[in-house]
């Protein structure tokens, strides 16, 4: 099968120029525990999500990150599409696009992804019950692969003309919770799968969340059509790392960040992403049943070994409450200064 070819740098800043500035939020509604929760016909909000979306857009977010599932989809492919319809049309009356992501290592459950009820979430624990897509044992064994290329090929096919999907991230932090280079094969398929469905949206992957995995980012920036990556360090190193992803010579999105107890905070970081004219998506918005006001040292797996305690008295990452109240007022207030008044005086 055969689809598009990467698109040249002229290409990418051609459609970079042509968006407003990026700037919105990882999302998954209050409600959900994980994707899979998010996603399955049983569990998903379609209330919750209009009205958590109403407020992104009160900060003046215009687009979301947005986590599947590749075990929703095996299980009820239909049904799959029908719901990413029903949230791209309540995103889309919110003025936001959406980027959905295919694959994900991320593992802070320590379990595989499974269908049914999901785990409630654990008490004063970061993130408890995500697990990863397709699951760590589909990675590395390739008798699957089909099947996961008939799931990327099948979503991107049926959204690939959609004006409410503004990328497709095939692959978040490939190697992390502990599959380091076992991922990398995989990571590759992805690209070329989405690419044979042909998009006419930008293709990307999340692969640059730790420097030191030379291999990982080298592949997914090589095959992105859009380099993007993750950021939850103090800003001088952040400048650093900006200086060394514009080499890459494309447009750039940092599809993760904000980190208030590693000095990864909102007053620092949204006007140099503004300055650079980088997108940029927070981790969290509503603090839900994510727990994501939590630092990392508070998970149950090995990721929380790697990080020194993490105070508890601030949030860690999230922007506003369960009934919309920010979480820090002057938080809304900057957005407000740089994406609301920004936009309004543009236009």
């Amino acid at each position: 099968m055969t689809g598009r070819d990467r698109w040249t740098e002229a290409q990418t800043w051609d459609w970079y120029r042509e968006q407003d500035w990026l700037v919105g939020c990882n999302y998954l509604p209050s409600t959900a525990v994980n994707p899979t929760e998010m996603w399955q016909a049983d569990t998903f909000d379609p209330e919750t999500i209009d009205r958590e979306l109403g407020w992104a857009a009160d900060w003046g977010m215009n687009t979301v990150r947005v986590f599947l599932q590749y075990l929703v989809w095996k299980d009820d492919p239909e049904g799959l599409r029908e719901r990413m319809e029903r949230f791209l049309s309540i995103a889309d009356r919110h003025g936001m696009t959406a980027m959905p992501v295919f694959f994900d290592d991320v593992k802070f459950s320590g379990d595989e992804p499974y269908l049914g009820p999901q785990a409630d979430p654990l008490p004063n624990t970061h993130n408890s019950q995500w697990t990863p897509s397709p699951g760590h044992d589909r990675v590395v064994d390739r008798s699957t692969w089909p099947d996961l290329a008939d799931y990327v090929r099948d979503v991107v096919s049926w959204f690939r003309d959609d004006e409410r999907v503004c990328v497709w991230d095939t692959y978040n932090e490939p190697g992390n919770s502990d599959m380091d280079q076992a991922s990398n094969p995989l990571l590759a398929e992805s690209f070329t799968w989405a690419r044979e469905a042909n998009p006419s949206q930008p293709i990307t992957a999340g692969v640059n969340w730790d420097p030191n995995r030379t291999d990982q980012n080298n592949i997914g920036s090589r095959e992105a059509d859009i380099v993007s990556f993750h950021d939850y360090s103090e800003l001088a190193f952040t400048k650093e790392r900006l200086d060394d992803l514009e080499d890459w010579g494309r447009p750039l999105l940092c599809t993760e960040w904000l980190a208030r107890s590693r000095d990864n905070y909102v007053k620092t970081h949204l006007p140099v992403f503004k300055e650079r004219g980088i997108g940029c998506y927070t981790w969290g918005f509503v603090n839900g049943k994510l727990q994501t006001h939590l630092p990392w040292s508070t998970a149950q797996t090995s990721i929380a070994e790697a990080v020194e305690d993490e105070t508890t008295d601030v949030w860690f990452h999230d922007l506003v409450h369960d009934d919309g109240t920010p979480y820090r007022e002057h938080e809304f207030e900057l957005f407000q200064e740089y994406v609301v008044q920004d936009k309004q005086t543009r236009e």
